[in-house]
């Protein structure tokens, strides 16, 4: 375990340090994109429109064995190569870097803030897009403004703060095997017809190990608010509270909740992807006429609570 922390708080730093540098995605690609590409290909194989949806379960649930297996079996190996190696544990570190999002997230979301400054709401609907699955053409500007919050405390949660917790508890495999389930979840766990009986596993699954990481990214942005000025730390916890569980999601909810109180904003509510409305609860009860200046004020809270879970895994590899 203390040797996890000490790969984790070394990842945390290059991650923010430098992200995923675009020569090397140019060159060989990205780990994600790599897990994505075996879900394709075992989607192709085994999710047929012509069979009953209990086979089609069936065909998720082995689907999601292989790419585990796959996954978990490429990590090991290259944990265990790494580790002999005189300060392998930094090389498990820059590999593990590769597999959080908090540098990438950041200039996502600002993007969307900068877009919609220079070139109004269709600039914005363009940036929000690239981050968010609903229609953009359905959004208005305090619509894409609140998107992008709610994209950057979601993401917050299962693009950074659940990595890190399976990063600490299983090392390089840990959190590859966690970045597998959530790219499975991401292109196949969906309601519809294709996907709904196959992707069930994945969903699932992904719903479960995203419970700690959600739980302990609503803490940390109360954390941040309490540092942050113009936040507010106890009306975080107190829409988290109240408001979590209202979401469809047993995990989105939490990080929302925490950023909606901390912000003085309303998060949720309807929405539309394609062309379907989807009918949510709102979440906080603050303002839903959010701003970029908002977006300005999440990056600010989501900056800090980065920094509170870098010192975390700091102060723990001291401590122990």
């Amino acid at each position: 375990m203390e040797a996890h922390l000490s790969v984790l708080a070394a990842a945390l730093a290059v991650e923010a340090a430098v992200g995923y540098p675009d020569p090397l995605y140019a060159r060989i690609g990205h780990p994600v994109v790599w897990m994505g590409a075996l879900i394709d290909r075992l989607d192709r194989m085994l999710n047929h429109d012509d069979v009953a949806a209990w086979r089609r379960r069936l065909a998720g649930v082995l689907a999601l064995a292989v790419l585990l297996a796959a996954v978990g079996a490429a990590a090991s190996v290259v944990a265990a190569l790494v580790r002999v190696l005189p300060f392998g544990w930094l090389l498990e570190a820059a590999l593990a870097s590769s597999l959080l999002a908090q540098r990438s997230l950041h200039d996502h979301v600002f993007d969307v803030a900068h877009a919609l400054r220079l070139g109004g709401l269709e600039a914005g609907r363009a940036a929000v897009a690239r981050i968010v699955g609903r229609n953009p053409a359905s959004l208005d500007e305090p619509a894409v403004c609140r998107a992008t919050v709610e994209s950057l405390a979601e993401n917050f949660s299962d693009g950074v703060v659940a990595p890190a917790v399976w990063l600490a508890l299983g090392g390089l495999p840990g959190i590859a095997l966690y970045k597998a389930i959530n790219t499975a979840d991401s292109m196949i766990g969906h309601r519809t017809a294709r996907h709904e009986a196959f992707g069930w596993a994945a969903a699932r699954l992904d719903d479960l190990v995203n419970l700690p990481g959600s739980r302990l990214a609503a803490l940390l942005i109360a954390a941040a608010a309490w540092l942050t000025p113009g936040a507010d730390p106890a009306q975080a916890l107190a829409v988290v509270r109240r408001d979590a569980a209202r979401h469809r999601s047993p995990n989105a909810g939490w990080p929302e909740a925490a950023m909606a109180g901390a912000l003085d904003l309303r998060l949720g509510g309807p929405r539309t992807y394609g062309a379907k409305r989807i009918v949510d609860a709102w979440i906080g009860a603050g303002r839903t006429a959010a701003t970029p200046d908002d977006i300005d004020r999440a990056l600010a809270v989501y900056i800090r609570a980065c920094a509170v879970l870098l010192g975390a895994a700091v102060v723990l590899v001291l401590a122990l």
